[in-house]
């Protein structure tokens, strides 16, 4: 059981207790555990949604050697969460889909696949990192430029 445990903590970042407990609702399969996990996510998340978001970060890409960038804001509550690795991951990943998808503004971003794993969208991205941190974040604005587009 504890392997099964370790193994789920790291497919999800969920904490003991809710690993076990997951497993325990699943009956033992990952698979159904990680859906019981996320489910809960989304949930925590949808609770959070409300709440400001007065820190973050503006993160930068550069793509092709210079021929396509993009520039994100992502929000989150506090100066904490924005200077941690995960944070500085979904700006990455969300600027890295900018300059792949070409979305037209934040809402069709959200709903788009995300290019690494078709089973989630760019919005699950940002729900699993609120349900990791606890704290409210959000896509405030971004902006994609590419050579000879204008």
């Amino acid at each position: 059981m504890m392997d099964k445990i370790k193994e789920l903590r790291e497919q999800t970042g969920a904490g003991v207790m809710d690993a076990k407990k997951a497993l325990e609702e699943a009956g033992g399969d990952i698979a159904k555990a990680v859906e019981i996990i996320r489910a809960k996510g989304l949930a925590k998340a949808a609770s959070k949604s409300d709440r400001e978001v007065n820190s973050g970060r503006v993160y930068c890409y550069t793509h092709g050697g210079g021929s396509s960038a993009s520039m994100v804001e992502v929000a989150c509550e506090t100066d904490f969460v924005a200077k941690t690795p995960e944070f500085e991951v979904l700006c990455k990943e969300i600027a890295l889909q900018i300059v792949s998808m070409s979305p037209v503004d934040v809402e069709e971003l959200l709903k788009q696949e995300y290019i690494r794993d078709g089973g989630k969208t760019i919005d699950d991205l940002v729900k699993e990192l609120i349900a990791k941190t606890g704290e409210n974040i959000r896509v405030i604005r971004f902006a994609r430029f590419k050579l000879g587009e204008e």
